[in-house]
């Protein structure tokens, strides 16, 4: 037998190599725990040495499996005694189809294995004594079928022939009905005679196909009954019909008819099953005695039985009953009545996101118990998902693959519902819902919420305080979205002024350990890097500019009348003669500051006679308002208040004495006086046509490089706010934005500190018309107020 069994599994493994595809092994019933089936390895070229760690198993849903696979060497063993009888019923074949499955990477094996019938049963009769009645009237060649012998055992080795013990009023006739097995028939070959006999006892044996074969045996008694002569005859010759699976309890099937020419009770029919009908179909199936009417008694199903045969008895009520048998076929139709099944063999709940398209997420077999169309499946993912249901080689497996790129930050969990429908009517389907995690890789740089960032600074800021802060996101997480800032520190004079600045690498605080002022430095520039904590870690930077804002900090300086000792006076000798308008003296003044803190106002803060002398509020000259008269006094004292326009003014005083002398005196006086500063007048003109020169030549080229950059920008406004170029610390600082179709210019410091500007109303605003016109305007107020400051200044006495 262990030859044999041998033999029988080369065969097998040959004949896969060449046609299925696939291994089969064969192994005999009853074999012990731990016997070797074959080695799947060695079989199916894998490496022994890598079984283990691909965790190469059988995927089976029992709790108690009849096989398991050595993992060292990829032997397979049978787990416990397998009992063909059990596992497969009379199957004529008997197929254990296993999955062998393999991970990294996933692999999936079909593995069949036939077990092979052994004679462990003998046959057995339903009962061991059957009694039969037979009139004495009755014909020879009257038939009596009686219970076939079951045997557990199947093909050759179930029952295969009866034997009858030799008698001369009986013989035995068996006829073959293919599944349902041999049913042994009893026929009269001579009358019975009841007053020779009035019973017979025979023994029929029921034999297998085994070597040597097993047998069993039932005592047969039969007694002869009186006359009754005429036996039912069914109305048809076949009784076929159909019939849904899953008909209601009660349901009418068909109704069979016989009728019986005796009269009186051997003339009437009562029906029943015929003795060949097993146990399984009288739980199904129900008769009425007296109808012939054949219902539904338990639930039928298509899967366990497509095809049944009834045999239907047909019998009198004579003393000595007289039947008939007749088959009533039952083709069952299958309906839609199972739900596909979805079963996860393997699955990754987390993926990262740099995974390439076709990477396998999932393995998963679908199965329904249905038939034709309603058992065909076919999966799908209703939801738009980067993943794809790939099918597998093998019959209902399927794949979950990335049809697509992942990107964890736009979406970083899927939740998937994988859907089986079967295309039966009505459509039956399924849902498996999984999660998908796609976890992070450091794919993104950190970024600055603003491209240049641009902060505007007061000057005289309190050294150790932060001034601005600047800020980056990164779209990764955990570690990956981890930011540090760093300040980028040159050696080039340029990038001197970061080493006044700290920034907390956590917030991106930037700290100025010291003070601006803006009269010596008004702008500057310097770059933070912001870096992840990723591995490896990505980093941008961003150029930071800083613009340092005036403060009304410094306070009118007179020129003249020259300071002695503190305070700013002079004396003026005129004429007593002058005429009304006479040009009595000018003073000068200047203020370190820009714009309204540098734009210096005259005005007389004490005088001796008020009709005697004004004072020109913006030129701070002095003229006479009058002629004088021989009362007036000689000598008059005029204090000048000169202050800025600063938030908080700054102011400084000036005295000018103006004396009265005769006409000759002063001719002679300002004879002197000429000769003695006819030089400096001069030089004073020739540095005054030099820096009006100067200023015409600037005041050109900047409205040429005005116009060139103006031409050379789009008209579409990438900001709201526009700085204006020419922050240069003359006296016109503006910045320019927009508000819907107007522009506007702000002049002067009226902006928040530490942050970019914000505009907050058209106070001390200039509305521009247009663009470019807006930017020769600007230029043009700027040069007018540059001019403004500066003539003060050099028109000195």
């Amino acid at each position: 037998m262990g030859a044999r069994c041998v033999a029988r599994c080369l065969v097998a493994v040959l004949l896969w190599s060449v046609v299925s595809a696939q291994l089969r092994y064969s192994i005999s019933e009853e074999v012990k725990e731990g016997y070797v089936v074959g080695n799947i390895a060695k079989d199916l070229g894998l490496d022994k040495g890598t079984l283990k760690t691909r965790k190469c198993r059988i995927v089976s849903g029992g709790t108690d499996p009849l096989f398991h696979v050595n993992q060292n060497d990829g032997v397979l063993y049978v787990n416990r005694t397998v009992d063909r009888e059990v596992v497969c019923g009379q199957s004529s074949s008997c197929l254990i189809n296993l999955k062998i499955l393999l991970e990294n990477p996933l692999e999936v094996h079909n593995i069949e294995v036939e077990v092979l019938d052994i004679n462990d049963h003998s046959p057995s009769f339903p009962e061991t004594e059957k009694t039969l009645e037979i009139s004495e009237s009755v014909l020879p060649g009257a038939r009596f079928q009686l219970k076939p012998s079951g045997d557990p055992d199947s093909g050759h080795l179930s029952v295969q022939q009866y034997r009858l013990t030799p008698n001369e009023h009986f013989r035995l006739e068996v006829r073959d009905k293919g599944k349902y097995g041999k049913i042994p028939i009893l026929v009269l070959q001579k009358s019975l005679d009841r007053e020779a006999a009035q019973s017979h006892t025979l023994v029929l044996t029921a034999m297998d196909g085994g070597k040597p074969p097993k047998s069993g045996d039932m005592n047969i008694i039969v007694n002869v009954l009186d006359v009754n002569d005429n036996t039912p005859i069914f109305s048809k010759e076949i009784y076929s019909v159909t019939l849904k699976e899953n008909a209601p309890v009660g349901t009418k099937i068909i109704q069979v008819n016989a009728t019986d020419l005796d009269d009186g009770q051997n003339g009437e029919v009562v029906y029943s099953f015929g003795n060949s009908v097993s146990d399984s179909l009288f739980r199904l199936f129900a008769i009425n005695q007296s109808t012939g009417e054949i219902t539904v008694k338990d639930r039928i199903d298509y899967e366990q039985n497509d095809k049944y045969e009834i045999e239907i008895q047909a019998s009198d009520k004579g003393f000595a009953p007289l039947t008939a048998e007749k088959s009533v076929i039952i083709t069952m139709i299958d309906v839609n009545d199972n739900v596909p099944e979805i079963e996860l063999t393997s699955f990754s709940s987390s993926i990262p996101e740099d995974s390439r398209i076709g990477t396998t997420v999932a393995l998963m077999s679908v199965n329904d118990l249905d038939s034709g169309l309603n058992g065909k499946v076919i999966c799908s993912i209703s939801e738009d998902v980067p993943f794809a249901l790939s099918p597998s080689l093998q019959d209902k497996m399927f794949s979950l693959v990335t049809k697509s790129l992942l990107d964890r930050e736009k979406q970083s969990q899927y939740k998937l519902t994988i859907t089986a429908k079967d295309a039966g009517q009505p459509q039956l389907s399924s849902e498996k819902t999984i999660s998908i995690v796609v976890s992070d890789i450091n794919d993104n740089r950190p970024e600055f919420l603003v491209k240049p960032y641009i902060f505007y600074v007061l000057e005289g800021n309190e050294p150790g305080t932060s001034v601005f802060s600047v800020k980056a996101f990164d779209r990764d997480e955990n570690e990956n979205e981890l930011i540090s800032y760093h300040i980028i520190r040159h050696g080039s004079n340029e990038y001197k002024l970061t080493s006044f600045l700290n920034i907390n690498s956590e917030t991106g605080d930037i700290v100025a350990l010291k003070s601006f002022d803006f009269e010596t430095l008004k702008t500057f520039q310097f770059h933070v890097v912001a870096t992840d904590s990723g591995t490896p870690s990505l980093s941008s930077n961003v150029t930071v500019n800083v613009f340092i804002l005036d403060q009304n900090d410094n306070p009118p300086v007179i020129l003249y009348p020259v300071s002695s000792n503190g305070s700013a006076e002079g004396v003026e000798e005129i004429p007593r003669n002058v005429n009304a308008g006479h040009l009595v003296t000018k003073v000068r003044a200047y203020d370190a500051d820009i714009g309204y803190n540098g734009w210096l106002l005259f005005s007389l803060q004490e005088v001796t006679d008020h009709s005697l002398f004004g004072l020109d509020r913006y030129t701070g000259q002095i003229r006479t308002l009058r002629s004088f008269t021989e009362t007036d006094e000689a000598e008059h004292k005029l204090v000048i208040l000169v202050k800025d326009n600063g938030n908080v003014s700054l102011s400084a005083t000036a005295t000018v004495i103006v004396k009265l002398v005769e006409p000759k005196e002063a001719f002679a006086a300002s004879d002197v006086k000429s000769a003695a500063k006819y030089d400096e007048d001069n030089n004073v003109t020739f540095y005054l046509m030099i820096t009006l020169g100067s200023v015409s030549v600037l005041f050109l080229v900047s409205i040429i490089v005005l116009i060139a950059m103006q031409c050379s920008k789009s008209t579409d406004y990438t900001s709201k706010y526009l700085q204006e170029t020419n922050y240069d610390g003359t006296l016109c600082h503006s910045i320019q934005y927009r508000s819907g179709d107007k522009r506007y210019m702000l002049v002067g410091p009226r902006m928040s500190i530490g942050s970019p500007i914000v505009p907050g109303s058209h106070a001390n605003t200039l509305v521009l018309p247009g663009r470019r016109r807006a930017s020769e305007e600007v230029r043009h107020v700027c040069v007018n107020f540059s001019l403004f400051s500066l003539l003060p200044q050099l028109l000195m006495k």
